[in-house]
């Protein structure tokens, strides 16, 4: 079945609102995307109609259980799971890293080895730094190819040892977009008797998350990059979060998942995520072909759905890019090497600073963020922390009619 991009951006109220007339281009989706109609009714009613703590005998509190349940059962079959009780949510991505960090530092001892990489955000880097220090652990940097723009295996078999512990890893670069062989990685952690604990907030969006298939230990999420209210989400082997040692007050219980979601969760957000995992299902079961009747099944069919609308906006966007003399991209520009990366796109002018540039798109209405994206390794590499890059990431909303829309605003403020 064709994408319809006219019906997907029916769903979005936000698509239809204007600043002194001017539409608004959300370019800025690896920060966070816009919501569907379903995600704002479905926290609405949760707020109206099932607003209360858990562990009563009331109708208010029981219908609030149903809306944990429903959305731990939601996030298994988005990243299938197969155990619901394997789903941890909580306040963000970076809030969950540092919880389960710490859980996993009690397990270290001084002079063992964890591996970070110089692609991630700090969410996947300042925890695990400030464990080492904490607990007297070795730290070691994976680092990136700069002629590729991609890891390198072989370099990660030169770091390990009979002493790693851990490697942390991102799934995709949310500046230069490249993704990593997650199952290679897993493949020669696994063989040293390292965890795996993989950052996929940019691949969410865009790639279906099997965490089967993927074979990690750990892996992290945000709802809110793709299409969900702001919430953060970890998966973990039951085998591991059984053992663990989870922060919490006493009188919580040890059950899974709840052992590890501390205090009283933002349940309105719960019912979000839940109906963001809808709307990829949705979208599989109107624009793509299931093979089969399941909900997971449907949102697979679903990323298909998107793939080649999202791919062809990235490419236009690269093509129209490669025609500015003094524009370089960050990240791989091969149409053949496409499918290496998600389409998040960072690029850098030799006249203008990044600042300037997402300046001068803002006041034509055009959203895109400017700086380091709190990609600090990245950058450094790139000899740019301080300025950093300017950073266009597409979602399933955004039109052909977009890109040339900024590539227009490109050459018009072009000294």
């Amino acid at each position: 079945m064709p994408f319809d991009i006219a019906a997907v951006r029916a769903r979005f109220p936000s698509m239809t609102i204007t600043d002194n007339d001017m539409p608004r281009v959300y370019f800025d989706n690896p920060a966070g995307t816009q919501v569907p109609q379903s995600v704002v009714d479905a926290v609405s009613d949760c707020l109206i109609r099932t607003n209360a703590n858990l562990g009563g005998y009331f109708s208010t509190t029981r219908l609030a259980v149903e809306v944990v349940d429903a959305a731990h059962e939601a996030m298994s079959d988005f990243l299938n799971a197969g155990d619901p009780g394997e789903i941890v949510f909580g306040q963000n991505a970076t809030s969950l890293n540092f919880s389960i960090s710490r859980s996993l530092g009690r397990e270290f001892k001084p002079g063992d080895e964890i591996i970070v990489s110089r692609m991630d955000h700090e969410a996947n880097v300042s925890p695990w730094l400030m464990l080492a220090e904490d607990r007297g652990l070795t730290v070691r940097w994976w680092d990136w190819e700069l002629e590729t723009f991609e890891f390198d295996l072989a370099r990660l078999e030169t770091l390990l040892s009979p002493r790693t512990r851990l490697i942390a890893v991102t799934h995709a670069s949310n500046v230069i977009g490249s993704i990593t062989d997650i199952p290679g990685v897993v493949q020669r952690a696994h063989a040293v008797g390292a965890l795996v604990y993989v950052d996929a907030v940019q691949t969410a969006p865009h790639i279906p998350l099997d965490v089967q298939a993927l074979g990690c230990d750990f892996l992290v999420c945000s709802a809110y990059k793709f299409y969900g209210p702001h919430q953060g989400i970890l998966w973990g082997k039951r085998e591991h979060l059984e053992r663990l040692v989870a922060y919490r007050v006493r009188p919580a219980g040890d059950e899974l998942p709840h052992k590890f979601e501390t205090g009283t969760l933002s349940r309105e957000c719960m019912a979000g995520t839940t109906a963001a995992v809808d709307h990829f299902a949705w979208l599989g079961r109107t624009m793509g072909e299931p093979a089969g009747p399941s909900r997971r099944k449907a949102i697979e069919a679903g990323y298909c759905a998107i793939k080649g609308h999202e791919d062809a906006l990235a490419r236009r966007l690269l093509d129209g890019l490669a025609g500015f003399a003094d524009a370089q991209v960050l990240g791989i520009a091969d149409a053949a090497r496409l499918s290496r990366r998600v389409p998040t796109v960072s690029f850098i002018s030799a006249s203008r600073s990044p600042d300037a540039i997402a300046q001068a798109l803002a006041a034509r209405n055009i959203f895109v963020w400017s700086g380091n994206n709190y990609a600090v390794e990245a950058y450094r590499k790139l000899g740019r922390e301080t300025e950093g890059g300017v950073r266009v990431g597409f979602a399933q909303y955004n039109t052909p009619a977009e890109v040339d829309r900024l590539l227009d605003v490109l050459r018009e403020s072009t000294p």
